[in-house]
């Protein structure tokens, strides 16, 4: 990275970044208060608002949202006449899933082969703490040439809508001439990418009941229906023979004009073991930007230890359905339950609830702010040119905004690239990459401000 004052500033900061994402890390802040303590997430936000606090922010507030989580919001007033930018990322966390197969404790930021490991140093913890050096490096040269706002949410993972709700009735909060979205991440390590789309998603509950109770198996199975072996004819309904996604009247063929992500990477990056094919057809992007994805999240069923020889008369599991751009979210909600009504075998009582959901998003990649971006990524990435990709995942804050903020331009960056593993055991985040990108950051903040000057 060629040096100039905000690199070199950025340079200089990243040992206190480090300890402050250890910090932050060491929170247990899972959104979740049957997994972990409310007190967890309490501290985390405690902490972001003490670290606004400190860098001059106003108006610093944990906000209470509707889904019982908080939200911290702080406002760093600018120049007179300056653009205000809204700066997004999120605390909470996804759960650690096996803490046995964690090389490093998952709550503990561990430096290994030039990366710093544990839960949310990528997502998104690492992302508020790219946010803080930007600003710092702007405030050593010169000043922060624009107003910005800071929202940190603390049940992103969960789905459950919190900031949403509270954006909506507080529309004038998180105004806003653009907003970064701290919650991507560069196609592949050291390659500089903008998000220009996300799926939604639906979190479905499904429940089935066959019988009063369980009964054993050698006097009544053949002919009592289980309700284990309907669910998963059930599920097993939701896929072609391909592992296609398969939900009536679903479209499921859209093809993506983009960036491409080729086969051999895909396999990488995903893991897939020797000899594993691929579910789907299309191109990887294809399937991945452009079109729905149906996943079993978890079955609610006896373990193998401990077993008995029974038929089961409920089974419930959690599905989750994610919807490319272009589909509205609540059509593909209906489509869905359709669907599981119209494949419920053997006449079984079927219950379903919707436990989360988002729209899908697509941005303006032709808006002036991309074009301030491009330039503070070619700074940061010296000969390389910023690529515009999709994501896979959903961050349903993003269509709020926009709806509430029609004129509002939209840029996803962050720390989420394929060695960072979010979501997976030993997640883990490239401190060459948060400092490169705080300080693309930091310059589009400059440039942004120029161009809306000019």
């Amino acid at each position: 990275m060629s040096q100039n004052p905000i690199a070199e500033t950025i340079a200089s900061l990243m040992p206190r970044a480090k300890q402050e994402l250890t910090e932050l890390v060491a929170f247990q802040s899972v959104a979740d208060w049957a997994q972990f303590p409310r007190s967890e997430s309490e501290g985390a936000a405690n902490w972001v608002a003490g670290a606004l606090r400190a860098e001059g922010f106003q108006d610093v507030a944990l906000l209470d949202t509707p889904d019982g989580t908080q939200s911290v919001y702080g406002f760093l007033p600018g120049p007179e006449g300056a653009p205000t930018v809204l700066l997004y990322a999120h605390y909470d966390v996804q759960p650690p899933l096996d803490d046995d197969a964690w090389i490093s404790p998952a709550f503990e930021l561990t430096e290994r082969d030039g990366r710093w490991y544990g839960r949310g140093a990528a997502d998104c913890k690492g992302g508020f703490i790219m946010h803080l050096l930007a600003l710092r490096a702007l405030k050593a040269n010169g000043g922060v040439p624009v107003s910005v706002k800071v929202i940190v949410e603390g049940s992103e993972e969960q789905g459950t809508g919190g900031l949403q709700q509270y954006a909506e009735a507080h529309p004038e909060l998180l105004a806003a001439d653009t907003i970064v979205i701290g919650d991507a991440g560069n196609f592949r390590l050291g390659l500089p990418t903008v998000t220009a789309t996300l799926r939604g998603m639906c979190l479905l509950k499904v429940k089935i009941d066959t019988l009063g109770g369980n009964l054993h198996s050698g006097m009544f199975g053949g002919v009592a229906p289980d309700a284990l072996a309907a669910l998963i004819r059930l599920l097993d309904s939701l896929r072609a023979a391909d592992g296609s996604t398969t939900v009536d009247g679903l479209a499921s063929d859209a093809v993506w004009e983009g960036l491409q992500y080729p086969e051999a990477d895909f396999r990488a990056d995903a893991k897939v073991l020797d000899g594993v094919e691929l579910i789907g057809e299309g191109t990887i992007a294809d399937r991945l930007w452009a079109r729905p994805a149906v996943t079993v999240l978890g079955i609610d069923c006896p373990p193998v230890v401990g077993a008995t020889p029974s038929v089961h008369a409920s089974a419930s599991a959690l599905i989750s359905l994610r919807v490319p751009p272009g589909v509205d979210t609540a059509e593909a909600i209906k489509l869905l339950e359709a669907h599981l009504i119209a494949h419920t075998p053997w006449k079984a009582h079927l219950e379903l609830e919707v436990v989360g959901q988002g729209q899908p998003f697509q941005a303006d990649t032709t808006s002036p702010a991309y074009a301030s971006m491009a330039a503070a990524l070619q700074v940061a990435y010296p000969g390389q040119e910023m690529q515009v990709s999709g994501m896979g995942g959903s961050i349903p804050l993003c269509n709020t905004l926009t709806s509430l903020y029609p004129h509002a331009e939209m840029l996803l960056i962050g720390l989420s690239e394929p060695e960072a593993q979010i979501h997976a055991v030993n997640e883990s985040v490239s401190p060459e990459e948060l400092e490169r990108l705080s300080v693309a950051e930091a310059h589009f903040l400059v440039n942004y401000a120029t161009s809306k000057l000019a």
